[in-house]
């Protein structure tokens, strides 16, 4: 299997900062950057809740009684809120971890099928379904834009050949053998169809909003409440770097090519290996 070239790593944060420079709210794609941003946005909602909103501490102390439950509620409605985020960023990883399996599937009960086909042509099915295969696990390895517009254009060739390959002897030999080694394929080109839904499919960013404006109120209610001190303590710092851990989690499982929590191609990779690709 080929492998890509390597890339510079400062090489790609310059390419992370030059795309959240021109779109600021894509910052949730890129986790490595999302928690420092969080933690510091958060941290300056309960700064300037202890520090600037000093007028509103003789009337929360009337009222002390209703602002702890309009402050334990807020804090409630927050963790419900990242929970049911993060059980959304865990469905979509677990669906693309099937998916990749189910491509392995398909991977392997079409080469078996190639025997169904013409000597020639059965040939010629496995020679570029090791070349496609090949093509998939870059797809799932690589972090590299361009290498993977380059990987899309070489699947969208393999595709369109290896269909080709398929449908010809089907056509010269209509018979109900043959239709098994062209549906065999069609599934097989299919998946990666619903591979590539997968990996698109990500928490949008409507939620995103509502879940940030959320944690900045609760951020806000804690240094309000932090007991008439014109300053927060290091005490209230924890709140914020809590939710900025849990929002840098859900970023990266929510994120295929840029988090640290990636889907690996083991079922692919172990076709690989069974097929003694070099």
């Amino acid at each position: 299997m080929n492998a890509l070239p390597p890339r510079l790593h400062t090489a790609q944060a310059m390419k992370a900062m030059s795309s959240l420079l021109e779109d600021p709210i894509a910052i949730v794609r890129y986790p490595i950057f999302f928690l420092p941003a969080s933690f510091v946005v958060l941290s300056l909602a309960t700064w300037i809740g202890a520090s600037h909103l000093q007028g509103l501490r003789a009337q929360i102390a009337e009222i002390r009684e209703d602002y702890r439950v309009v402050e334990g509620a807020t804090l409630t409605l927050l963790a419900l809120i990242i929970g049911f985020t993060f059980s959304m960023a865990l469905d979509r990883y677990d669906q693309r971890k099937n998916l990749e399996s189910d491509e392995a599937n398909a991977f392997g009960t079409e080469y078996l099928r190639a025997d169904l086909l013409p000597d020639a042509d059965g040939a010629r099915a496995r020679e570029l379904m090791v070349k496609y295969l090949d093509q998939r696990i870059l797809h799932y390895r690589t972090r590299d834009e361009q290498s993977l517009a380059q990987i899309n254009f070489e699947t969208s060739r393999l595709q369109s050949a290896l269909w080709a390959v398929v449908v010809k002897p089907a056509e010269a030999q209509p018979t109900p053998i043959m239709a098994l080694a062209v549906n065999g394929m069609n599934d097989l080109l299919n998946t990666q169809g619903y591979t590539q839904a997968a990996w698109v499919n990500r928490i949008p960013l409507a939620a995103w909003a509502l879940m940030a404006s959320i944690a900045m109120c609760s951020a806000l209610l804690v240094g309000l409440g932090s007991g008439g001190t014109r300053s927060p303590s290091h005490a209230h710092f924890i709140l914020p770097l809590v939710i900025s851990i849990a929002f840098f989690l859900i970023a990266d499982i929510d994120s295929p090519r840029r988090g640290m929590i990636q889907v690996q191609p083991q079922n692919l990779m172990s076709l690989a290996d069974s097929l003694k690709i070099p």
